[in-house]
């Protein structure tokens, strides 16, 4: 299990990321997203406010990758598996995270991270 370190922690749920999936043909997909929180045990919640291929490409294929960067340009590649709920404790802990207020929060992702790659120098 990987662990994600306090410095990548405050990095990933700081700024924006970009997060990558692919289809069932691996037609990649990226975009950026805001709304994300590092749960522990090598696990990320990312929010679905406005996803359209995203959450498709998700059900075919639950490979996915996220990169994000700082000012100073210190960053992080996460690589894994992820899974999307429209309903239940996901969805529910999405909806109540403060930076989703006034946003639709229609879907939760959780990534399950199985590399980390500090990016940069």
């Amino acid at each position: 299990m990987i662990e994600i370190p306090k410095k990548a922690k405050k990095i990933i749920e700081e700024n924006y990321a970009a997060f990558a999936t692919a289809d069932k043909n691996c037609k990649p997909n990226v975009i950026a997203v805001a709304c994300v929180k590092v749960i522990g045990g090598g696990k990320i919640v990312i929010t679905d406010n406005f996803m359209k291929r995203t959450g498709e490409n998700l059900k075919e294929n639950n490979n996915v990758c996220l990169a994000v960067w700082n000012e100073k340009e210190e960053g992080y590649k996460l690589i894994g598996k992820a899974k999307y709920f429209s309903s239940g404790k996901w969805l529910k802990f999405v909806k109540q995270m403060p930076e989703n207020k006034g946003f639709p929060s229609k879907g939760a992702i959780l990534v399950t991270v199985s590399k980390l790659i500090e990016l940069g120098g």
